[in-house]
């Protein structure tokens, strides 16, 4: 079998940051699939299952809500090896167009006070697997060390 395109890119040279994973069409719809890498790769730990749960819930309720992008929005979600999410947006995006959604979202997961949307036995299938606390945090250093000043660095894939 055929190596598929993401496991073409170098892991140890990638940085957190908001890269353009690939680019599809859906009928006549491009498709546009974000890599937003909040750890690097094999050099830091990855992220618990309950903070990743809990930046999936506030990310795909401010997504889902956002004045311009909510109808845009395909999917939000983590990847499996919990070093970050996959956006899909339905449009021809750069990484840098973005850039000042991802830091709105961001700010909000950091700045979120109050019960976690969707964290209820009847809405969701684990609810008691959030951390609030630690998503915060983590929401917080993507802004500082990643989306703050972005360079091409953290918007092209390394090559």
């Amino acid at each position: 079998m055929e190596k598929i395109t993401s496991f073409t890119i170098d892991h140890l040279a990638l940085l957190p940051g908001v890269y353009v994973s690939r680019k599809d069409m859906a009928g006549t719809v491009p498709v546009t699939t974000f890599d937003l890498r909040m750890t690097r790769p094999n050099f830091e730990p990855v992220m618990n299952t309950a903070e990743v749960h809990t930046i999936e819930h506030l990310g795909a309720t401010f997504l889902r809500n956002h004045a311009q992008f909510a109808s845009k929005v395909l999917y939000f979600g983590p990847m499996g090896c919990r070093t970050g999410f996959y956006l899909l947006l339905a449009g021809d995006y750069s990484s840098a167009d973005i850039v000042p959604l991802m830091k709105e979202m961001f700010t909000f997961i950091r700045d979120f006070e109050g019960d976690v949307p969707g964290a209820a036995a009847k809405d969701c299938g684990n609810y008691l697997d959030m951390n609030l606390p630690m998503a915060k945090y983590l929401a917080g250093r993507y802004l500082r060390e990643a989306l703050e000043g972005i360079g091409p660095e953290r918007l092209v894939y390394p090559g």
